[in-house]
């Protein structure tokens, strides 16, 4: 039999985190981004529980969004590093993709056809993609007369700070994009990462962009996303696979990092940074046994890592315990990686199953 080592997904909440996000966003409408794999959840998974509600996917490249197309699933789907090779476009008009154009190069290659529905990245501060605000006349002009009535959709830009809220760079930000746009009012505008959802007063324009909320992960500085009102969809479980009485003064594991200082009960879990568990969670990490939060204790090895069973007595092998899920939050588990929740959820690999529940 394969070890129970599992990530359960409760597509129940993912929903409810979409609702929440689309109540949030206030007139505009949120697309539910599911990039990196549905941010390490299942694209396929996420993207058909999330059909009957969503009118618009967003994804990072093609092969993404061909799989939400192979999933049976026809909303539009935003490409929001556009396209990469000029063949792609001819995929986009089939497919009713509508990539996020960045540059001058992408530009060329529809001037050469054929035009899908696109959108223009503006440049407000990030300095990753897009256009510059002072070069957004010259560039809608050079698409010519026909751009702003047909497949030009409108303008996104992307937010730097805006898990932040003592930072004023977003309101800079939103400045510089509501001008830069302000000539082409019949045109769509998009900004908002997660964070924005819970800026006050941070206008959404016309279409947010929730992520990582939806996957009840924070997307703020100092909050889980438990304390944001956000479901966790993931539970990351692992069986305990061993028990022992470390004697006072023994040590666990690689490089022996933790010595006990007295007699302590600990257990073995089968999970480790071979299945996406974060190798620099060290001694003191959450986790939790029966409803009971236990701390780990020493380095985390490829396939294990130890657990101190002292605030769960009753534990015994085979258990399962929460890596992160309902009792420990996966932002609380990033913290004490030196990480942040994202990376955790789209970090955990091929081997742990997703589990739908």
């Amino acid at each position: 039999m394969p070890r129970s080592t599992v990530a359960r997904v409760d597509l129940d909440a993912l929903r409810q985190n979409y609702r929440l996000a689309q109540a949030r966003a206030g007139g505009a409408r949120a697309m539910a981004v599911v990039k990196a794999d549905g941010y390490g959840h299942g694209i396929v998974n996420v993207a058909r529980a999330l059909a009957g509600e969503v009118e618009k996917f967003a994804v990072a490249c093609i092969e993404e969004a061909l799989a939400i197309r192979s999933a049976g699933l026809g909303q539009p789907v935003v490409l929001l590093q556009g396209v990469h090779a000029p063949d792609d476009l001819r995929d986009c008009v089939q497919h009713g993709f509508e990539p996020v154009m960045h540059c001058h190069g992408q530009l060329d290659w529809l001037a050469a056809g054929p035009n899908p529905r696109f959108w223009l990245k503006v440049n407000s501060g990030m300095n990753r993609l897009g256009f510059r605000p002072e070069e957004l006349d010259s560039v809608v002009a050079a698409l010519g007369p026909s751009a702003t009535t047909g497949p030009l959709l409108g303008f996104v830009t992307h937010f730097a700070c805006a898990d932040d809220l003592t930072s004023g760079m977003t309101d800079h930000q939103t400045r510089l994009f509501e001008n830069a746009t302000a000539a082409w009012p019949a045109l769509m505008r998009s900004v908002g990462n997660s964070a924005a959802h819970f800026r006050p007063g941070q206008p959404l324009y016309d279409w947010s962009r929730p992520g990582i909320m939806l996957y009840g992960a924070s997307p703020m500085i100092g909050k889980t996303g438990p304390e944001l009102g956000l479901q966790p969809v993931m539970t990351l479980e692992a069986p305990l696979i061993s028990t022992r009485v470390v004697r006072a003064g023994e040590s666990v594991g690689y490089g022996a990092s933790w010595v006990a200082q007295e007699d302590t009960r600990m257990g073995m879990v089968a999970i480790g940074y071979g299945d996406g568990y974060p190798r620099h969670a060290g001694t003191g990490t959450p986790a939790a046994i029966r409803g009971k939060r236990v701390r780990l204790l020493g380095r985390v090895s490829m396939d294990m890592l130890a657990v101190d069973l002292t605030g769960a007595p009753e534990a015994l092998e085979g258990d399962p315990v929460e890596l992160w899920g309902t009792t420990v939050s996966v932002d609380e588990v990033a913290s004490c990686a030196g990480t942040i929740g994202y990376e955790l959820l789209t970090g955990v690999t091929a081997r742990v199953p997703r589990v739908c529940e």
